[in-house]
């Protein structure tokens, strides 16, 4: 299974973006440490993990520490060693969101007929990693669940909000 790794890591000076190889990895510690190599004074690192045009896996660190993830698809951990590597440890739940927004019904007034979250997909982990950047729970299942979004056009629309879409689409054009 292919895949496409981008760490974009924030400190004073703005964002940097790198790929980041995950090869020989064995286990989620240590690809935080690859992660964290990126740039060890970072206030803020990402890491973004494009598989198959199918799945997505977002890593974060917050000053190197407190390892948050999310994963677009549980299934990754059955498809790859790497999937299993990233998200096979997480619990089958998405976290933050209540009851109320999983549960909300589509009005028919807007564009939220589409499920907050895809019903062939089982995202993992925390899904509120970027709202304090600008994307929300909601916000960040209703992309991965967008019909014909490919994890490239999520990360893309991501690191857009973020500021730092320029570095990512710099990485991909190598």
């Amino acid at each position: 299974m292919s895949y496409f790794a981008a760490a974009v890591v924030r400190d004073e000076s703005g964002w940097t973006a790198a790929e980041v190889s995950l090869r020989g990895v064995t286990d989620i510690d240590e690809v935080a440490d690859r992660l964290r190599d990126v740039e060890p004074d970072a206030d803020l690192s990402l890491l973004f993990v494009e598989a198959d045009d199918t799945y997505l896996v977002i890593l974060r660190l917050d000053e190197g520490e407190d390892l948050r993830i999310f994963g677009s698809d549980s299934a990754y951990a059955e498809e790859s060693r790497l999937g299993a590597i990233l998200v096979g440890d997480l619990k089958a739940s998405v976290t933050g969101l209540d009851e109320t927004e999983e549960q909300r019904p589509a009005t028919g007034d807007d564009d939220s007929d589409q499920p907050a979250v895809d019903p062939e997909a089982d995202p993992v982990g925390d899904a509120d990693l970027l709202a304090d950047l600008g994307i929300s729970a909601p916000k960040l299942l209703a992309l991965c669940a967008h019909e014909g979004m490919l994890p490239g056009d999520v990360t893309a629309e991501i690191c857009q909000v973020l500021g730092c879409a320029d570095e990512v689409e710099e990485l991909r054009e190598v």
